[in-house]
């Protein structure tokens, strides 16, 4: 039987703090479509975490949720620059396009997942013609696919460069509890200029839930007729917004991501592959040819390699020091 232990922070169980508060609004009746008590109070706790008046939307897909927004805040001639790896370009099946009616999204350059500033420079500096689409948004990504943490300084930097251009800013943050725990100040996303974020949930521990935090309360107009065309206005809010509760109330979002952390930190401290990426969130990538990755995945770890060729490993709230142990001794028995 496959273990799935570090194929990704998606295969982990529910952290508890987020199933008793799914249990503690599971009783009596309440108002549909997120205009719960419920859903107030979860999006109160967000704009508290984030230290932001914002409005807040709880949806089920992280997909759906960066495709609205960059929806939100682009025509469909125009384009959405982001890194060549990001998520939105890579993982989505073209969902921002088809939720955008034809926007496009056009790829920038940058070590390990992060957007080199010149890169960003030269697409903002680039010229309009009739047949191409022009920027009109900047995707962020912190932590990025490939683990590495913007700091809050050179976030601010990309935001800030982009608003002075006129274009809207969009942060996937569907592993930002982690890029929270490696340093970065969540509290400055708002002051640096961006539109949307994407709060994540479920790769932090929670079932299918993601917050949709829009700082730019203007772009919040018929969000809720938007999001209801997406599939992504649900009925019972109350269950996605739950999550967030019971995550946000006592810290358990960012105490899990820290977690998550320190095991991929241990796993990059006794890894005998080369680690190709620096290790500052909650992934591990490594080096490793074909044979040996045939070989651990006959020892029964689900392992997959990833855009750049590394073979990535995911540490969640739920990986132990016991499985990094393990992984770690069929690792070195394979080096």
């Amino acid at each position: 039987m496959a273990r799935y232990d570090f194929a990704s922070d998606n295969t982990a169980p529910v952290a508890p703090e987020a199933m008793a508060a799914l249990a503690r609004v599971n009783s009596g009746f309440s108002a549909g479509y997120g205009a719960d008590e419920h859903s107030r109070a979860a999006a109160d706790l967000v704009r508290a975490f984030l230290d932001a008046d914002a409005e807040v939307r709880f949806v089920a897909s992280g997909t759906a949720a960066n495709a609205v927004a960059l929806a939100a805040l682009c025509q469909p001639f125009e384009a959405v620059l982001a890194h060549d790896h990001a998520h939105v370009r890579t993982d989505e099946t073209g969902a921002p396009g088809l939720f955008g009616h034809g926007l496009g999204l056009t790829p920038l350059s940058g070590a390990s997942g992060r957007i080199d500033p010149a890169s960003l420079a030269d697409a903002m500096a680039a010229g309009e013609a009739s047949n191409r689409q022009p920027a009109a948004a900047l995707s962020l990504s912190n932590a990025t696919e490939y683990g590495s943490v913007y700091s809050t300084e050179i976030l601010s930097a990309l935001s800030g460069a982009a608003k002075a251009k006129g274009l809207g800013v969009h942060l996937d943050g569907a592993r930002l509890a982690n890029a929270a725990a490696s340093g970065f100040d969540v509290k400055a996303i708002a002051a640096a200029g961006v539109d949307i974020l994407v709060l994540g949930g479920t790769k932090a521990g929670m079932p299918p839930s993601e917050a949709l935090v829009l700082f730019d309360r203007a772009l919040a107009r018929r969000l809720d007729q938007r999001l209801k065309q997406a599939g992504q206005l649900p009925s019972k809010g109350r269950y996605y917004a739950a999550p967030f509760i019971g995550m946000l109330e006592d810290g358990a979002l960012l105490r899990h991501a820290a977690h998550a952390n320190a095991m991929a930190r241990r796993l990059a401290e006794h890894q005998p592959f080369r680690v190709n990426h620096p290790v500052e969130a909650n992934a591990v990538f490594v080096e490793m040819d074909k044979p040996r990755l045939a070989a651990l995945t006959a020892k029964g770890w689900a392992a997959y390699r990833f855009l750049d060729g590394s073979v990535r490993f995911m540490c969640s709230w739920a990986t132990t020091a016991d499985s990094v142990d393990t992984l770690v001794a069929d690792l070195q028995a394979l080096a």
